[in-house]
């Protein structure tokens, strides 16, 4: 067998899916999520969030369409209370929301040979970016060249992973996180529920807000921050040198804010070179600071890194966002 040098895959278990079917499946979702639910289609994934009324994010997720239903995948925490309460709206639609916790399990591939490793492995891989195909136990999903998704069920992930790990090296769910980071997509976790607007977070460049469809909670406010352009936070990739591993909701300092955070950390995970890769939402007025700092003004100092897709800050025309 030939093992790929730079292919890595780790199970999930920290990530879980919601299964969303029946005839209103589609009205249903379409009238709670920020993304277009209506223009998906079968086979294809979007990324997208669930607000609450003043369109803060109770969640960020991926969604994909396939023959039976919507599947939304969350970190796993997040998976019974958004149940519950996307359930108090279902009323009389013909809907049924499912907790897959039992029958489905995922791994995540990530890695430069990430897509040759997979087709090596199973003989097949999607066909482009945020795309699924079927293989014999479960689903591929490609999120893109460098990350992918075995979508497997249960009784068929012992064989599964046998086939990948004879192509790819097997890791923790660290290595996985650390690919996401570096792909700028967030995931928010109970320790930033409602802190951010979509926006804030670059949901919106990569695919998760639709400002052309209908109503959905938070609708209004994600809808005048776009066209009004009053977004002073954007998402931004960072790297820090410190003892304490930096977490989700840790504050981010900067000397013009003085005592006033600045920023708020979404999700970090340890590098390979001894740091931390970090997703932060920032200040735009603090994009080109060189003195951005975790826990306090004092604290160890964040390296703004490039975003693997473009951020445009309007506050500071003529400069490029880092």
């Amino acid at each position: 067998f030939l093992l790929m040098s730079d292919a890595r895959f780790a199970l999930l278990a920290d990530t879980g899916i919601l299964h969303f079917s029946g005839p209103d499946a589609l009205a249903f979702l379409q009238g709670q999520l920020s993304c277009d639910v209506a223009a998906l289609e079968t086979l294809r994934a979007t990324y997208g969030s669930y607000n609450t009324p003043k369109g803060r994010m109770l969640a960020s997720f991926v969604l994909w369409r396939t023959a039976d239903g919507f599947h939304m995948q969350l970190p796993r925490t997040l998976c019974e209370p958004l149940r519950k309460r996307l359930s108090m709206y279902v009323l009389r639609s013909k809907v049924q929301i499912a907790d897959l916790d039992a029958t489905c399990a995922l791994v995540g591939i990530s890695g430069a040979q990430a897509l040759a490793a997979t087709q090596a492995a199973f003989g097949a891989v999607p066909p482009a970016a945020m795309a699924l195909c079927a293989v014999d136990g479960g689903w591929l999903l490609q999120f893109d060249a460098g990350r992918l998704e075995l979508i497997a069920h249960a009784d068929a992930l012992p064989r599964l992973e046998a086939a990948l790990v004879t192509h790819a090296e097997a890791a923790d769910q660290n290595s996985w996180e650390l690919a996401t980071i570096h792909a700028g997509i967030p995931v928010i976790t109970p320790a930033t529920q409602e802190a951010f607007v979509p926006q804030m977070a670059n949901l919106d460049l990569i695919g998760g807000v639709s400002f052309t469809k209908g109503c959905y909670p938070g609708q209004e406010i994600v809808a005048r921050t776009h066209y009004l352009g009053r977004l002073k936070q954007r998402m931004a990739l960072a790297r820090v040198v410190t003892t304490e591993p930096p977490r989700p909701g840790d504050a981010i300092y900067a000397a013009s804010f003085g005592e006033q955070a600045a920023g708020t950390v979404v999700n970090a995970a340890p590098a390979a070179d001894g740091g931390f890769a970090v997703l932060a939402v920032i200040q735009t007025s603090t994009f080109s600071a060189n003195g951005l700092h975790l826990g306090s003004l004092a604290g160890p100092k964040l390296e703004l890194q490039p975003m693997p897709y473009p951020v445009e800050v309007t506050e500071l025309p003529g400069t490029k966002p880092a």
